[in-house]
């Protein structure tokens, strides 16, 4: 059914899963074939070149219970210019690759060593063959990996890092040589991407490579070995994804960089144990950060030669906020506040200072007004990162992330001792509390609406994660907030929508064709040709069903107290999760990021962050205090 599970007949993982066994013992010699030596256990399959240091394929299963995957590393068709001798002991094996006719005395150029969870690369210089790199080919197109670490100034990666395998885990590669540096690039045309571990040279004439499997994911109260929560585990970091080319967390691996995004990075990286020693998820968070403080560009953010929009969206800078934030309330970023307190402050000054009207509210540069969307204009783009749908002016979601993000800067002000700083920045977060509600309440459906334009109009289609944030981060009191929630659940049911499996719809009722920005593609992007936009509607951020900001819904429901209805959601993302329903790509080229309602794919990047966004339902679910402390708004950083 799912197009993931489509891919995994390659030949590579067809041959390699006849011949797999079980239990972490090596395989027997009839598991082997002419092109390839294999080893299996509950946490691996790899198959192995017989005539070159390279895998065929590989698999694991970060949770050590024998599940298969899409194969990660696809052969890449090296040479044949070495021989393989293999030999197994216990639950082991180890196979050593020489030059083609050299004796088994001589020094192997590369030896590979499987265990029940580990896997050992030793490169020795050789003069009779310099050892090539290993170079690991990543195919996206099956699964979308990703490496976490941070680059050095010479652009290559520092070890220790993680590569990460949605569906499947992580493993954690560290070496031998403490200053080696990895290669590594990405492709989005060709969606590849390419890890590559230099061989051992004259100065490091032995350098050894340890992979090890793991899953990282919050240690958490209540779930226990509950099978429901597998998918949480093997997939908590699959909101984390690095691409090489700017370099950033970013949509995927091989996509862009989102200003406005940058929030939710740093919100699960601030639950992640550390990936491995010396290195954590909010040391690659900080890292994207300092591109954006050194006058790197992002989508959300306006700059010299970037078209993307007049002035910052209402979301990008509180999401830079809110991520410095979490970078300092962890610890071990003193140091970095104080050198950069400076530039973050430039961030919420700007942020201040589109309070045009001194009402409390945050304005974007764009009127919001219906009908003044000029198609295919990329620098007159709406407010926030629902970037299809006409957002402008006081916008409700941009000014909820605002709020926090204003008491997150007055908590960043006061470790720095800038208690003028601290004062106003709080003094501004509760301005804004006080005259939200007020604002985007809508008496007649009863839910806050989604935009209040220049000319005074609130724009209201039943936006869940419009209302879900407000909620969550406390600017609806209690009683309006359970009466919200009681409205949107009814219309939920009303206009027919329940495959929770895909997530949620964003709106309920078509956003009219007179507040749709993206006209292209015939409907393709949520505008149809009917004033209703009825045509339109379950088309991508017009309604279409996605896991993107559903954790919004999810997070007001637990808070609520109101586990059973935010399950009946949760669960059946969990189970969509662990089947990686939310990625890949069709014939057609679409991907299921985003759906109609009758599960038709309407997405394009074929693997999108946000959508694992939700994950943080979980820890949220499982905890006593309803939330980790320091998520919703703090007033002080611990």
């Amino acid at each position: 059914m799912l197009n993931r599970r489509k891919v995994l007949k390659t030949a590579a993982v067809t041959a390699v899963g006849a011949f797999f066994s079980r239990a972490g013992r090596a395989l027997e010699s009839h598991g082997d074939s002419a092109d390839g030596l294999h080893y299996s256990s509950e946490s691996l399959d790899a198959h192995i070149s017989s005539s070159a240091p390279e895998f065929l394929s590989l698999t694991i299963d970060g949770l050590g219970k024998g599940r298969r995957g899409a194969n990660i590393f696809p052969a890449t068709g090296t040479s044949a210019v070495y021989a393989a001798s293999s030999s197994s002991s216990g639950t082991g094996r180890r196979v050593e690759y020489r030059v083609a006719g050299a004796s088994e005395d001589a020094a192997p150029p590369w030896t590979f060593e499987f265990s029940e969870s580990k896997i050992v690369l030793t490169s020795q210089w050789c003069a009779e063959l310099v050892p090539h790199p290993m170079i690991f080919h990543f195919d996206l197109s099956q699964v979308h990996s990703t490496v976490l670490g941070v680059f050095r100034k010479d652009d290559l990666l520092a070890v220790p890092v993680l590569m990460h395998f949605p569906g499947q885990g992580a493993m954690r590669l560290t070496a031998s040589v403490p200053d080696v540096g990895l290669a590594y690039i990405s492709d989005r045309p060709k969606s590849a991407a390419k890890l590559s571990l230099p061989g051992a040279n004259q100065e490091h004439q032995r350098i050894v490579y340890t992979l090890e499997v793991t899953a990282l994911y919050p240690d958490l109260p209540g779930i226990g070995d509950d099978a429901r929560f597998d998918a949480f585990r093997r997939n908590w970091l699959n909101a984390l994804q690095l691409n090489p080319k700017y370099p950033a967390l970013a949509n995927n691996t091989a996509s862009d960089t989102c200003a406005f995004c940058y929030y939710e990075f740093a919100d699960i990286a601030a639950l992640t144990p550390p990936l491995a020693d010396g290195l954590t998820a909010l040391h690659i968070v900080r890292q994207t950060l300092d591109r954006i403080l050194a006058g790197g560009t992002a989508y959300g953010l306006p700059a010299p030669g970037w078209q993307c929009c007049p002035s910052p969206f209402s979301d990008a800078l509180p999401a830079l906020l809110i991520a410095a934030a979490n970078c300092v309330r962890k610890g071990d970023c003193d140091a970095w506040l104080s050198a950069n307190y400076a530039g973050i402050r430039n961030w919420a000054e700007s942020l201040l200072q589109s309070d045009t009207d001194g009402d409390g509210l945050f304005k974007y540069s764009v009127s919001g007004n219906s009908g003044i969307w000029k198609d295919g204009d990329p620098t007159f783009r709406p407010s926030n990162w629902w970037d299809t749908i006409g957002f402008g002016h006081e916008d409700a979601y941009g000014n909820a992330l605002a709020y926090r993000a204003l008491r997150n800067m007055a908590a960043l002000a006061d470790k720095v001792a800038k208690w003028a700083d601290a004062a106003r920045y709080q003094a501004a977060a509760d301005k804004l509390r006080d005259a939200y509600y007020r604002c985007f309440y809508d008496p007649e459906t009863g839910v806050l609406g989604g935009w209040r334009s220049a000319d005074g109009q609130l724009h209201d289609y039943y936006f869940l994660w419009v209302n879900g944030i407000a909620i969550h981060y406390g600017l609806v009191p209690k009683p309006q907030a359970n009466a919200i929630m009681d409205r949107l659940l009814e219309k939920m049911k009303a206009v027919g929508y329940d495959e929770f499996a895909m997530g949620l719809p964003g709106n309920l009722v078509s956003v009219a064709l007179k507040d749709c920005v993206d006209k292209r593609g015939n409907g393709r992007f949520g505008c149809g040709s009917r004033p209703d936009n009825s045509d339109g509607f379950q088309n991508y951020e017009n309604g279409g069903a996605t896991g993107a900001f559903a954790f919004f819904t999810l997070a007001a429901l637990y808070d609520l107290g109101r586990r059973e209805e935010a399950d009946q959601i949760l669960l059946p993302m969990l189970e969509a999760y662990g089947n990686c329903g939310f990625e890949g790509k069709n014939a057609a080229g679409t991907s299921p990021d985003w759906r109609r309602w009758d599960g038709t794919w309407k997405g394009y990047e074929g693997y999108l962050t946000d959508d694992y966004y939700a994950l943080l339902a979980v820890p949220l679910r499982q905890s006593e205090t309803r939330w980790p402390q320091g998520f919703r708004p703090p007033t002080a950083l611990t």
